[in-house]
C-alpha cells in the first residue's frame, strides 16, 4: 500500500494545537512514509509548527486552511448547517475527495458523528456508525461498541454494530470472534426490550458467533472478543474503566514511596511495574474507529494528552492500511 495521508482536525478537542501538533510530529518519526495535513487556522497552526521547525520534515507535513472552530459544546445540527469550513468539516472533506485516506479529530463528538454521515455516507446496509476501541482485558483486548455516537439504539442498530465488530475483529485476525450483548445479568428474560430483540435477531445469525448476554466482570475476564452496547452505557463504561486504570496506577505508585522499605522493593520491582503501567493506562488505547463510513474515520478523546492523541493518529495508519471500510463493506454485505 502507499503511503497512509492522514487529515487532522488541528483544533479540536480540549487542547487543540499544544498538544495536536508535537503529537503529529511523534507520528511523523514513528512512520517514515505517513503524510500528515494539520486543517485548521493556519496563523495559530504555523505558530506552534515554527516551535519545531527543526525536526520537520515539510515534505510530510502540510497546513491546511479552515478558518471556523466547533466548540465542544455546540449543537451538532447547528455545526453542520452553520460551519462548512471548520477544521472539522474541512478534514472531512479532504478524504471525500480522496486528498486524505483518513481523518482524526479530537473534537465534538455529536458533530464529527452528524458532518460525517453527511460527508462520507454510510456503507450501504448500515444505519448509524459506531464508535469502535479497543479495550484492554485479562488474557486479550476486546472491541467495545458503541461508545457514544448513539445514545438511544433500537434492537436493529445493536445488530448491525454486532455484525461490523465481529467484521472488525477478524480483520485484526481473530477467525471466530466472540460477540456478546452487554447486560444487567446473563438469563434471556434480563436487559430492556431493545436488548433482547437484538438478542433474537443475533440467534437467528449463523455466520456469527454469538454467545448471548455478558455483564461487565465478564469483560474484563475474557468472555468475549466484541461486546455489543448503546452509546449511553458504552461512553460510561470505557471512561470509568480508564478512570480506574489511571487510578490503580497512582495508588501502587504512591504505595512504594510510603517507607524506607517499600521504596527498596519499588525499584526491585521497577521492571514488572513498569510493564503492568504499559498494559493498563488507558493512553496506548486511545482512537475510536467509525465503523459503518464510506472512509476512515478516528475519533480521539477530548482530553487526550500528546501521547494519547499520538495513538490515535496510529490507529488511523493502521485502518488505513487494513483498508477498513472497504473490506468492512464487502464483508457485511450478506448479513445486512
Amino acid at each position: 500500500m502507499s503511503a497512509a495521508v492522514i487529515a487532522v482536525d488541528a483544533m479540536g478537542g480540549d487542547f487543540g494545537p499544544r498538544c495536536i501538533v508535537p503529537a503529529s510530529l511523534d507520528c511523523l518519526s514513528a512512520f517514515p512514509s505517513l503524510r500528515l495535513l494539520l486543517v485548521g487556522q493556519s496563523c495559530v497552526l504555523e505558530q506552534h509548527v515554527s516551535a519545531y521547525k527543526k525536526e520537520i520534515d515539510h515534505s510530510r507535513l502540510a497546513i491546511v486552511e479552515a478558518e471556523d472552530v466547533v466548540g465542544m459544546d455546540e449543537r451538532p445540527t447547528l455545526v453542520l448547517r452553520g460551519k462548512p469550513r471548520s477544521s472539522l468539516h474541512v478534514a472531512l472533506e479532504m478524504v471525500r475527495d480522496g486528498q486524505a485516506q483518513a481523518c482524526v479529530s479530537a473534537g465534538n463528538s455529536g458533530a464529527l458523528m452528524a458532518i460525517s454521515r453527511h460527508v462520507l455516507k454510510t456503507l450501504p446496509g448500515v444505519d448509524r456508525p459506531a464508535m469502535c476501541a479497543t479495550i484492554p482485558a485479562g488474557r486479550r483486548p476486546f472491541l467495545l461498541l458503541d461508545l457514544g455516537a448513539n445514545v438511544d439504539c433500537t434492537a436493529e442498530h445493536l445488530y448491525q454494530f454486532a455484525v461490523m465488530g465481529s467484521m472488525a475483529a477478524q480483520l485484526q485476525g481473530i477467525e471466530q470472534p466472540r460477540i456478546a450483548l452487554l447486560n444487567v445479568g446473563a438469563e434471556d428474560i434480563k436487559g430492556n426490550q431493545q436488548v433482547r430483540l437484538a438478542a433474537d435477531k443475533l440467534l437467528l445469525a449463523d455466520d456469527l458467533n454469538y454467545q448471548g448476554f455478558i455483564e461487565g466482570d465478564g469483560l474484563f475476564r475474557g468472555e468475549a472478543d466484541v461486546a455489543v452496547c448503546d452509546g449511553f452505557v458504552g461512553n460510561i463504561l470505557l471512561k470509568s474503566s480508564e478512570e480506574l486504570a489511571r487510578t490503580i496506577g497512582s495508588k501502587i505508585e504512591a504505595l512504594f514511596h510510603r517507607r524506607w522499605y517499600l521504596r527498596v522493593i519499588g525499584v526491585l520491582a521497577y521492571p514488572v511495574l513498569r510493564q503492568l503501567r504499559r498494559e493498563l493506562m488507558p493512553e496506548q488505547y486511545n482512537g475510536a474507529s467509525f465503523l459503518g463510513l464510506q472512509g476512515v474515520v478516528v475519533k480521539s478523546h477530548g482530553n487526550a494528552g500528546q501521547k494519547a492523541f499520538s495513538a490515535a493518529i496510529r490507529r488511523a495508519v493502521l485502518d488505513v492500511e487494513q483498508d477498513l471500510p472497504q473490506r468492512l463493506g464487502a464483508r457485511l454485505a450478506p448479513l445486512l
